[in-house]
């Protein structure tokens, strides 16, 4: 295959920007379904809504049902789930219960790929780096759908200003559980319920405005000899970027990847970032389709004028949030003996998924493919181990302290020795 259809092939593959939606506890779940049923027996659904819920359901389940990487489901009965979901998902009177009990179904496959994204969520994620109304939050589900952390505040935003921190739990939004679905608008103040480390309630108001939309990728020059290169997600782009960052750069420069918080993205830019540091051609992983089919990853994407790999010193940073493509690459890396890895130890949600568009305009993501890094380590429920330990505190984020990437200037000044590292965090 030439690098052109390569590129097409694997442009349109994503590694793991599931938007599931989520109520915000167990009880609040259960009232949920309680609620969509009430409302059944109190007013019949909308012939409308009822037509289109019974066409994203059976979309869902078909698509799993056909397409899912693993032909035995995790050995889940899928036609007995279509017989206990299917009624709920028919009497669904909003986007809500619907993406709830899809969610739920999807949740037997234990995979944390594996959502389906209802359409506010979808107008989200696609309006993303666009200036829209925001309150400022980057919200991070938890092991549980049903737990939303403050995972970041963004500076100069309306949550900054209301006093909203990182590492709090949000509650409810206008007395509302929080989910995917909930859109926020210019000007319309929206009243917060959230929990606090010491787990004390907090009631703020915050006034969404309109923010211009963050940047995906951020080089930042101010250390010397350092290039710190921040990627939000693995978006079209990001190869040719990273290359353009490279261009003329010192040898004696280190070069830090900052993958923390990176939820995944485009396995083509993944495999675009690593052709900038690996030997073109070089295997860095296999990919095991549904039918059984194995299919070698190389280093073979796009560095922009780049021909080959640069020499500087390289080291990735890595958190509890980063998955799947930001697991993948420093993976991979890590085992070419290319850069050193540094952090925490990641999430563990490594299968190749797809996106796949519903009727009502929400969005089904489903791993289509298995992963093997090139050694033939699954990382999937594993995560990446870093070679420096490095992880952050609360207090350390908030004030925004940052020893993990103290660490890795360090180690990469030591010449990969991790002993400078050390001595940094001990500090």
């Amino acid at each position: 295959m030439n690098r052109a259809a390569h590129r097409g092939l694997l442009g349109v593959v994503l590694i793991g920007l599931a938007l599931t939606t989520a109520p915000s506890s167990a009880a609040t779940r259960q009232a949920v379904a309680v609620s969509a049923a009430a409302s059944a027996e109190a007013a019949p659904i909308d012939p409308d809504r009822a037509r289109m819920n019974r066409r994203v359901f059976d979309r869902v389940w078909d698509e799993v049902r056909r397409g899912y990487y693993d032909p035995s489901l995790h050995g889940v009965d899928w036609r007995a789930a279509r017989e206990r979901f299917r009624p709920q998902a028919l009497a669904a009177a909003d986007d809500r219960a619907l993406y709830h009990v899809l969610n739920e179904m999807l949740d037997l496959l234990d995979d944390g790929h594996a959502g389906a994204s209802p359409p506010a969520a979808v107008r989200r994620q696609d309006r993303q780096y666009q200036r829209r109304a925001v309150m400022g939050l980057t919200l991070m589900a938890g092991e549980q759908r049903d737990v939303w952390t403050v995972e970041r505040v963004r500076p100069g935003s309306p949550a900054e200003a209301a006093g909203v921190q990182i590492g709090w739990t949000l509650n409810t939004l206008d007395g509302r559980a929080w989910g995917a679905d909930v859109e926020v608008f210019d000007g319309r103040p929206v009243q917060l319920a959230l929990t606090d480390e010491t787990g004390a309630r907090r009631d703020v108001t915050v006034t969404p405005r309109l923010m211009d939309g963050p940047q995906p990728f951020v080089a930042d020059r101010s250390r010397p000899r350092v290039l710190v290169l921040t990627v939000e997600q693995f978006d079209e782009g990001l190869g040719r970027w990273v290359g353009s960052q490279l261009d003329g750069l010192a040898p004696e420069v280190d070069v830090i990847l900052d993958l923390r918080a990176n939820p995944g993205g485009r396995l083509w830019e993944a495999e675009s970032v690593l052709t900038c540091f690996l030997p073109r051609g070089q295997a860095w992983a296999t990919r095991t389709t549904r039918s059984g089919r194995a299919i070698v990853l190389r280093a073979d994407g796009d560095c922009g004028d780049h021909d080959g790999p640069v020499a500087n010193p390289v080291a990735v940073l890595v958190d509890r949030a980063s998955r799947s493509a930001a697991e993948l690459t420093p993976a991979a890396l890590q085992e070419a003996g290319r850069g050193l890895v540094v952090g925490e130890t990641t999430g563990g949600s490594v299968l190749i998924a797809q996106d796949t568009d519903l009727p009502d305009g929400g969005r089904l993501t489903l791993s289509r493919s298995d992963f093997v890094t090139r050694g033939g380590v699954r990382l999937e429920k594993r995560g990446v181990t870093p070679d420096v330990p490095a992880p952050r505190t609360l207090a350390q984020r908030r004030s925004g302290d940052d020893p993990t990437l103290a660490a890795a200037i360090a180690a990469l000044e030591g010449v990969g020795s991790t002993a400078a590292a050390a001595a940094v965090l001990d500090r």
